[in-house]
């Protein structure tokens, strides 16, 4: 898998990712919900769903960034959650959200590298990603360590982009390569930020290729949904 970063210097991918992210920090909310027309909560709230059957009482939600999945899971299934992320611009504006929504009695923000997690083996009964996969240096070192953290028999959902196909695409990609960037760049003041992001789902796996990396990490069955036309896609991860 061809390695992509934001902005092609000599620094780690971690490195860029995480001067990327305290970079456009501030704005990274409005242009979340600006760029997606708002379909990011949705597909926040099918993962909730899907996860709140297992009954987790633990979450690990890793590159938690501003928190709006952290808090979509403290809500849907009343969990203790702690919410990891590299980036602490982005923590501090989630903690922020937290403390209003007088969460922080159930929601611990930290800051974590995803890659080594500070956690004991077998520790929280789901772990869960959204739009962060694609963002570790090494993506089967990071895919291994969630797995490391996870119950036995407990699942890792991974929420990311994925590939539109069919007669959507070229309208799509349209969008995602030209006018997205464009507006992501006016809005974040940062040059890079928003192109990096569909080069970096274009170099990313998704659908069966994605479930045979989950599988070759060592998880038992990996099931996924595709979400909104192929935009996005679920993964299940059990271990």
């Amino acid at each position: 898998m061809k390695q992509v970063t934001p902005y092609n210097t000599d620094s780690s991918k971690k490195q860029q990712v995480e001067d990327m992210f305290d970079n456009i920090a501030e704005k990274y909310d409005f242009l979340n919900r600006t760029l997606s027309m708002n379909i990011d909560v949705s597909w926040r709230k099918k993962l909730v769903k899907w996860l709140s059957a297992d009954q987790p009482k633990t979450i690990l939600d890793v590159a938690t960034g501003t928190g709006d999945l952290a808090i979509a899971l403290q809500r849907g299934t009343g969990a203790d959650i702690v919410g990891l992320d590299l980036s602490q611009q982005m923590l501090n504006v989630g903690i922020d959200k937290v403390k209003r929504l007088q969460l922080d009695g159930k929601i611990k923000m930290m800051k974590g590298d995803a890659e080594n997690l500070p956690f004991e083996d077998n520790n929280f009964d789901a772990v869960t990603v959204a739009f962060g996969a694609r963002n570790f240096e090494n993506l089967e070192k990071g895919l291994n360590e969630l797995k490391r953290v996870v119950k036995s028999g407990g699942s890792v959902y991974i929420l990311e982009f994925s590939k539109v196909e069919g007669f959507m695409r070229p309208f799509y990609m349209f969008y995602f390569k030209n006018i997205l960037p464009r507006i992501g760049k006016m809005i974040s003041k940062d040059s890079r930020a928003y192109t990096y992001l569909p080069d970096s789902v274009q170099a990313f796996p998704y659908g069966e290729g994605m479930r045979k990396i989950l599988l070759n990490c060592g998880f038992t069955t990996v099931v996924y949904k595709k979400l909104t036309l192929g935009i996005a896609t679920i993964y299940k991860a059990t271990k």
